[in-house]
Formats: C-alpha cells, sequence, structure tokens
C-alpha cells in the first residue's frame, strides 16, 4: 500500500503502465565554435515557435480549464526571457542550443520552487516545455504516454499538463505520480477528466510494470496486486451512476446537489449531468495566467458563460480567492513567510480594495443580463466585521443575495452572529481542515490531518449548521468533502441545507443520500462526532447508516 494525496476522487483498479523516461541532459562539456554559435541559436528561436504552435493545436481542441492551462504552457514555449536567456548562453559560453535550453530551464524551475506553494507545482510545467524545446532542436520524439486499447493506471514521477491533456478519451483510468499537490495542473486536469488521481505517492515509480494497481482518489491511497475481492469491489465502483436531478432523502427531505465549476465549459458539464444548480463558482480561474486584473467588461463575458448554463437556477459564486497556493500577481505583490495565513481570499481587499469592487459589479451586471439565481460569497472571513464590510460592498454593487465561506475556526465559532448579517454560509472543507488541524494541505504527509473526517472538523460543522438551523437560513458545504457518498449523510445531519461537488460525484451522492432518513442523518453524524479519531468517526457513521436505524 502506497499512500500519497487523493487529488481527483473516485476509485479504478487496472495494469500499470510508467511513463516513459524523460530526454537524457545534453552533453555539458560540449562547446559551439565562435563562427556557429549564431546559427545554434537560431535553433532555439525557430524550436520554442515550433512547439508553441503544437501546443496551440492542443489547446484549440482542450476545453475549459484544460485549455487555459495548455494556453499557459504555450506561452511558456514562447517566453522571450528564456529564449533570450538561452540563446546568451550559446553566443557567450558556447553552450550547445539543447544545452543552453535544459540550464536556463532548469534556472527557471528553481526559482518557482523556491517560491513554494501553486507556484512549486509549476515547475513540471517548465520541465515539460524545456523537454520539448530540446526534442525539436534535437530532431528527435519526444518520450510521450503509453499506447495501450486496454484499461491502464499511468504511473510517472510528475505529469505535464499537455500530456495529462492527452489522455483524455483514452485508456488510462487513474493516474499515480511520486510529486506533485492539490493544485498542480496534473491534479486539476485530472479532475476535469474525471480520472481518480493521487499525487506524492513515495515509492511508485519502482513498481512492477506487471503490478495490478487499486487507486482511490478519495483516500490518496495505491493498492499493489489488491486480492479479488477489492478488485471486484472497485470495478463496480467505477460504473457511472447517472443523476435524475433531484437530490433527496430516503424520507423525501430535499438535499439540492449542486455542482462545483470554474468557468462556462464546466457550466454546461455540470448542466448536462443533471446539476441543481452551481454551489460554488471560483471566479479565479477567469484570473489565471493574467499579470493584470481582466476589465471588468472581460469579467461580465466570462461570468455570463456561467449563469447562461443556469438559467432559472441557483449560482453561487465565490469572489476572487487568491494567494496562499494560489497567488496572482495584480492581487499578491509581496512574499509572505506564511501565505496560507496571509493576505488572501477577501483580505486583498485590504490592500486592492477596488479589485473587489470590480468584480462586485461585474457580478452584478451578469446577473442582470442572464436569469440565474446569483448568490456572491466571500472567501477566508475570520471576523463579523469583514463580512459586514463585505455585505455592505455587495449590496452596494446592486446583489441582493450575500454570503461568506466558512473557512476558519473563527468564522464557525461565529456563526450563530454572522447569521445576523449574511443571507447563507458555505463550508469549505479543505481549508478549515487545514486551519483547525494546523496542517498545510499542500504536504501529502500531512494528509491524515487533513481529513473532513477528524472530529474537531465535524464538530465545527456541527456549530454552524446548528447556527443556520436557529436563523433559518441555508448552510452549504463545496469542499472536496462535499462529493464524498459516507459523508455526504453525516454532513445533512450536521444541519447542512445543499452539497455540492464535482458533476461526476452528482450520482453517487445521491444514491447514498436516498438510503437514509433525516433521523438516520442526524444519529450517524452524532456519532461521527462523538469519535475520538477520523477511523472512528467513519466507523461510526458507517454502522448507524448500514444498520438502517438510529442508533
Amino acid at each position: 500500500m502506497l499512500r500519497g494525496r487523493g487529488v481527483s476522487p473516485g476509485r479504478a483498479v487496472a495494469p500499470v503502465r510508467h511513463l516513459a523516461p524523460a530526454l537524457p541532459e545534453p552533453d555539458p562539456t560540449e562547446v559551439i565554435p565562435t563562427a556557429e554559435r549564431a546559427a545554434e541559436a537560431s535553433a532555439i528561436e525557430w524550436a520554442s515557435v515550433a512547439v508553441a504552435d503544437q501546443l496551440r493545436s492542443r489547446t484549440v481542441q482542450a476545453t475549459g480549464e484544460t485549455r487555459a492551462i495548455l494556453d499557459a504552457s504555450r506561452l511558456l514555449a514562447s517566453d522571450p526571457e528564456l529564449v533570450s536567456e538561452a540563446t546568451a548562453l550559446v553566443r557567450s559560453k558556447g553552450r550547445s542550443a539543447a544545452r543552453a535550453v535544459w540550464e536556463t530551464a532548469g534556472a527557471h524551475e528553481r526559482g518557482l520552487t523556491a517560491l513554494g506553494g501553486r507556484m512549486a507545482e509549476r515547475a513540471a510545467d517548465i520541465r515539460d516545455v524545456r523537454d520539448r524545446i530540446i526534442a525539436e532542436i534535437l530532431q528527435v520524439d519526444l518520450p510521450g504516454l503509453p499506447e495501450s486499447d486496454e484499461p491502464f493506471v499511468l504511473v510517472a514521477t510528475d505529469l505535464a499538463p499537455a500530456d495529462t491533456a492527452a489522455l483524455e478519451g483514452g485508456a488510462c483510468v487513474a493516474l499515480v505520480t511520486e510529486q506533485g499537490g492539490p493544485t498542480s495542473h496534473t491534479a486539476i486536469i485530472a479532475r476535469s477528466l474525471g480520472l481518480p488521481a493521487v499525487v506524492g505517492a513515495i515509492g511508485a515509480s519502482g513498481i512492477d510494470d506487471a503490478a495490478m494497481l487499486l487507486v482511490d482518489g478519495d483516500r490518496g491511497t495505491v493498492e499493489v496486486d489488491p486480492p479479488e475481492s477489492r478488485i471486484a469491489e472497485a470495478r463496480a465502483d467505477a460504473v457511472v451512476v447517472p443523476f435524475d436531478g433531484v437530490g433527496e432523502l430516503a424520507d423525501g427531505h430535499r438535499v439540492p446537489l449542486l455542482a462545483n465549476v470554474g468557468g462556462a465549459a464546466d457550466a454546461e458539464t455540470a448542466a448536462a449531468a443533471g446539476a441543481e444548480g452551481v454551489g460554488l463558482f471560483r471566479t479565479e480561474f477567469c484570473f489565471l495566467d493574467r499579470v493584470d486584473a481582466p476589465t471588468v467588461d472581460e469579467q461580465v463575458a466570462a461570468y455570463r458563460g456561467v449563469l447562461a448554463a443556469f438559467a432559472g437556477r441557483k449560482v453561487v459564486v465565490r469572489t476572487l480567492d487568491a494567494g496562499s497556493d494560489k497567488p496572482l500577481p495584480f492581487a499578491n505583490s509581496d512574499a509572505e513567510d506564511n501565505p496560507a495565513l496571509g493576505v488572501r481570499g477577501l483580505r486583498i481587499a485590504r490592500r486592492s480594495p477596488q479589485l473587489l469592487d470590480d468584480q462586485l459589479r461585474a457580478l452584478a451586471l451578469a446577473a442582470a443580463a442572464e436569469s440565474a439565481q446569483v448568490e456572491v460569497m466571500a472567501p477566508m472571513v475570520a471576523t463579523v466585521e469583514e463580512a459586514g464590510d463585505f455585505a455592505a460592498r455587495a449590496h452596494a454593487a446592486g446583489i441582493d443575495r450575500v454570503g461568506i465561506m466558512i473557512e476558519t475556526p473563527s468564522a464557525a465559532l461565529l456563526a450563530a452572529e454572522l447569521f445576523e448579517i449574511v443571507d447563507f454560509v458555505s463550508l469549505g472543507t479543505n481549508d478549515l481542515a487545514q486551519y483547525t488541524l494546523a496542517a498545510d494541505r499542500l504536504l501529502s504527509e500531512l494528509g491524515d490531518l487533513n481529513d473532513p473526517w477528524q472530529p474537531a472538523v465535524l464538530r465545527l460543522i456541527g456549530m454552524v449548521g446548528e447556527a443556520g438551523r436557529a436563523a433559518r437560513k441555508p448552510v452549504g458545504v463545496c469542499g472536496e468533502a462535499g462529493g464524498d457518498p459516507a459523508l455526504a449523510p453525516v454532513l445533512v445531519g450536521l444541519g447542512v441545507t445543499t452539497v455540492s461537488m464535482t458533476s461526476r460525484s452528482l450520482g453517487r451522492v445521491a444514491a447514498a443520500l436516498r438510503t437514509a432518513s433525516m433521523e438516520e442523518c442526524v444519529a450517524a453524524a452524532r456519532a461521527a462526532c462523538g469519535a475520538a479519531t477520523a477511523h472512528e468517526a467513519r466507523d461510526a457513521a458507517s454502522a448507524v447508516l448500514l444498520d438502517g436505524h438510529p442508533a
């Protein structure tokens, strides 16, 4: 059993296939004669143009977040700084074109790694572009994905976004990498393709070629050669469960099931999957890979694409959640020792109030132009004062229903007071676990702490649910926990009124909810909260729900 970080949910079982190794390091001792250096340098320029063209053609065929990520790789390939630095090495020191690209890319990669967080996870993108340019210079084939007509689990040290995107429609059923994190492009694309994925699985590259793997993207585990009983169970789980568009408990109690989306393509996919609305529209995907903020008009166009897919239905929009693992150059200008505890989410408005006001104005304009029921919430709220200021700004911009994310223990403890100000709250379980357990959610070795089943996290969710019931206002969940079929009944029992998730999880969560009554959900929640450990909480809830009646 290998343990890593589950970054895309679901389970799959299939034989292993390893990604071919990267190109070998170019000879560092080769020196190009002075008379030949101009021609050698020009090879870098032509190769970067060729690679950018190749990536552009892949970008045109992609959609949603995948398209944006591949477009960012295309920009990397034609980065004038990378090209100029590499050509300078050829001209001044006589490096071969391939070696110059290798050294320059290495310097860029080290710079990103030193920044940590989300930026460090872009190192794989730099390595991919490096190898593509070098392959073009040397006129050799780039090592690619394994070819197979049979289902397989792809194992690699790390994956480049272009390789991950190329898996769409192929025989790969799951991904396992030794490196990477939850915000890497591999993770983002894997989620968009619906492929279970585990990153940070140390030792994965040493798995024997003949092995059968069972990948659990929820628990972050990789079982090597599991018993037949486990294989049969996983294959049964892999069957797609359709969703009929109605989330409800066994006793008919309604629990609307919503989707998490990042843009128009995601929204269209979610609508086709039967989602009853959008519980989390991550607007930062409209801002990624930009050096300056999009204009109000640009934002309106992006937002309308999502709202149009859910005409007449609820769309909950989260304002810009930059910072920490998602820094943006125009929003997070200063380096921070502890970015997860720094200027992120709503706190950006302390430095750049116009950025928030422009976004709220754009959202109001987009809502007025479409028929979706738009609700807007702020991320990373910790105090009543912050909630009050945000609500005032949103109302002034013309937004009727305003809410906040509950991601900090402070917000959970102040839920009753916050409900006096806002119309609804939504629980971000990833960050709530991170801040409650004081465990960086980007570190795979702390994955056991960043678990929504931790009793401390469940008890905080219960406090928010109780406050919501008292105020008679909605309590949503839009973190990764929302897509866990085993946890969904517990969340409802804790007072959660809507659950939001990736669209492919809708059917499984709906099926799980329809097996339990509200009374059973409450009993399961009570049992889980009374446990001492995350493992005991799972078992306690499962015992109540499988038994079929309250404990």
